[in-house]
C-alpha cells in the first residue's frame, strides 16, 4: 500500500531549486559561515577541555552548548554545500528522515542545555554558599547525558512515526528536511504523529521558558539587593544569559511562525528563512556571546592565542 502512495524514492528540495541561479554565491556564503562556526566553536571547546582551571560546571555546560551547535550546523551545511556545488536538488527519503532526526535532536537538546544553564546560574547567584554541594562536575555530566538520552528517545519516536507515513508528493518547500516537512507530504491521517510531536514540543518549550524566566527573575531580585563588585558580577551574569536567551528565543519564534503558516502559500525563500534561522543563529552567536561575555573564558582564549603566537614566532626564527 505504501509503495502505491509514494510517487518517488527521492524528494525535491525546492529551496535548492530557488537558489540555483546564485548557487555559487550561496555556496561561498555557506562555506564561510560553516567554517566560522566550526573554527570558533572548536577553539572554545579545545581551551575548556585542555585548561584544568575551566573544568567547572558552567564551562562544561558552555562546551556542551557549543558542541551541540556544531552538531546542529553540521546537520545541514555539508549537504547544502555539496548540493550547491553539484546542482543537486534531491534527497532520498531515508536521508531526509535521518536529517529530520538530527534537526529535532539539535533543537530539543538546545532547549535542555539552555534550561540547565539557566538553573545553574540561578543556584550560583542566589545560593552561592550551597552551590558547591548542589552542583558538581559529575552531576552536571550525568544530567547532560540523561537529558541527551531523553531527547534522543523522544526525537526518534517522533521521526519514526513520521517515516512510516505513505507520501503523495515529493516537493519540500525548504533546503533541509524536518519532521513537519515530511508530515505535510502525507496523504493519510497523520494525527498520531502530529499529536506526539506537538505535545513533546509544547512541553519542552513551556518547561524551558518557565525555568529560564524563573531563574532570571530570581537573579534580578538578588542583583537589586547587592552592591559593589558582587552586584556587577551578578548583573553581568544576568545580561549574558538574557543575550543567550534572546538568541534561543529567536529560533523558537521562527519555528512557531513556520508551523503556524503551514497551510499558507508563501514564497519558498520565506520557508527557507523560517527553517534555517533556528539552525544557524544559535550555533553562530552562542560561541560569540560566551567567548566575549565570559570573563575567565575570554582571558583563557587570549592566553592560549598568545601562547600559540609565541610558539609560531619562535619556530619562524
Amino acid at each position: 500500500m505504501e509503495n502505491a502512495f509514494n510517487i518517488s524514492k527521492n524528494l525535491v528540495l525546492l529551496g535548492l531549486v530557488e537558489m540555483e541561479e546564485l548557487r555559487y554565491l550561496y555556496c561561498v556564503l555557506s562555506i564561510s559561515l560553516y567554517s566560522f562556526i566550526l573554527l570558533l566553536s572548536v577553539i572554545i571547546v579545545f581551551v575548556i577541555f585542555t585548561d584544568t582551571t575551566l573544568h567547572e560546571p558552567m564551562y562544561i555546560l558552555i562546551s556542551n552548548l557549543v558542541l551541540n551547535g556544531i552538531f546542529g550546523s553540521s546537520s545541514f551545511f555539508p549537504k547544502l554545500i555539496v548540493d550547491l556545488m553539484t546542482s543537486s536538488t534531491t534527497i532520498t527519503h531515508g536521508n531526509c528522515v535521518a536529517q529530520a532526526l538530527c534537526v529535532a535532536l539539535f533543537a530539543f537538546y538546545e532547549m535542555n542545555t539552555f534550561t540547565i544553564m539557566a538553573y545553574d546560574r540561578y543556584l550560583a547567584v542566589c545560593h552561592p554558599l550551597h552551590y558547591g554541594m548542589l552542583v558538581t562536575n559529575e552531576r552536571i555530566i550525568n544530567l547532560t547525558i540523561g537529558s541527551f538520552l531523553v531527547t534522543f528517545i523522544l526525537s526518534l519516536i517522533a521521526v519514526l512515526l513520521t517515516s512510516k507515513l505513505p507520501l503523495c508528493g515529493n516537493l519540500i518547500n525548504n533546503i533541509v528536511c524536518d519532521n513537519m516537512s515530511i508530515v505535510n507530504l502525507s496523504c493519510v491521517d497523520s494525527s498520531v504523529s502530529q499529536l506526539f510531536s506537538a505535545s513533546a514540543s509544547a512541553v519542552y518549550i513551556c518547561v524551558t521558558i518557565l525555568v529560564t524566566v524563573f531563574s532570571n527573575l530570581q537573579i534580578f531580585v538578588v542583583c537589586s539587593k547587592l552592591s559593589g563588585e558582587s552586584r556587577q558580577k551578578a548583573v553581568h551574569t544576568l545580561v549574558t544569559h538574557l543575550l543567550n536567551f534572546s538568541v534561543f528565543f529567536v529560533g523558537l519564534f521562527f519555528i512557531f511562525i513556520r508551523y503556524r503558516l503551514v497551510g499558507v502559500n508563501l514564497p519558498v525563500i520565506i520557508h527557507i528563512l523560517f527553517s534555517v534561522t533556528p539552525l544557524l543563529v544559535p550555533p553562530l552567536f552562542n560561541p560569540l556571546i560566551y567567548g566575549v561575555r565570559t570573563h575567565v573564558l575570554k582571558i583563557r582564549l587570549f592566553h592560549r592565542w598568545h601562547q600559540v603566537s609565541i610558539q609560531n614566532l619562535l619556530k619562524f626564527y
